[in-house]
């Protein structure tokens, strides 16, 4: 195993984490490989056990790797959860909206394939709420569209969307306190709902896109302005 870069003296446990992380996306260590004792590793790092169990335990919280009282340390995933996120709260808006046109189209398309009469009655709620609310609330909306997936009854596609809604939803409230953003079409999600209570994948899939269609066009025209401005 290749040796780890020692850890500077300021913020240790992070600096310990940021290495560890780097070591499994290199593939240091395979999924279900033990990794070195808490002794080993601080060799290595040239810090102190203390250190390394504190780095290990955010690594484990965040599902990389898997304590077992005994046995030692495994690794769970190489794939970091946290850098994936990290890289889409740096993505632009543009980037954010046509991913968000991607996932919610297919998951439009699945609910009116599988949706259950509990499934109409939450988005029909959900709908009702974002009436309620008015047309800039993001969170009425960002409700809206999880009920939505939730309909799809596909626990991946729930789990990648929850986890990717974070960034959905910090976008959503920059867009919609923007007044030059168009407000969201409550109508259109009507529209939507209509398709998934119809059984009609293909409707719901342009409804689900059409919903973002403006958005998309609004920010590339605001894009644009800015760009000639800046010239």
């Amino acid at each position: 195993m290749a040796a780890l870069k020692a850890a500077g003296r300021t913020s240790l446990v992070d600096s310990v984490v940021e290495q560890l992380r780097a070591q499994l996306a290199e593939g240091e260590w395979a999924v279900g490989d033990r990794i070195p004792t808490e002794h080993e590793l601080a060799q290595q790092l040239g810090v102190g056990r203390n250190t390394v169990r504190e780095a290990v335990r955010v690594l484990v919280h965040s599902g990389l790797l898997e304590s077992r009282q005994g046995n030692g340390t495994f690794v769970r995933s190489t794939a970091d959860p946290a850098a994936v996120l990290n890289g889409v709260r740096h993505a632009g808006a543009r980037d954010v909206l046509e991913l968000r046109a991607a996932l919610e189209a297919e998951a439009a398309r699945l609910a009116a394939v599988r949706r259950d009469t509990h499934d109409l009655l939450r988005l029909r709620a959900a709908l009702a709420t974002l009436r309620e609310e008015g047309d800039r609330d993001a969170d009425a909306d960002l409700a809206f569209h999880l009920a939505v997936v939730e309909a799809t009854h596909n626990t991946a596609f729930r789990e990648v969307y929850r986890f990717f809604s974070t960034q959905v939803h910090e976008v959503l409230v920059h867009g919609l306190g923007d007044r030059a953003m168009p407000p969201v079409d409550i109508d259109a999600h009507e529209a939507l709902v209509a398709a998934i209570e119809a059984g009609d994948a293909q409707a719901a899939d342009a409804q689900a896109r059409e919903l973002l269609r403006v958005p998309l066009e609004t920010h590339a025209a605001l894009a644009a302005e800015t760009a000639e401005e800046s010239r």
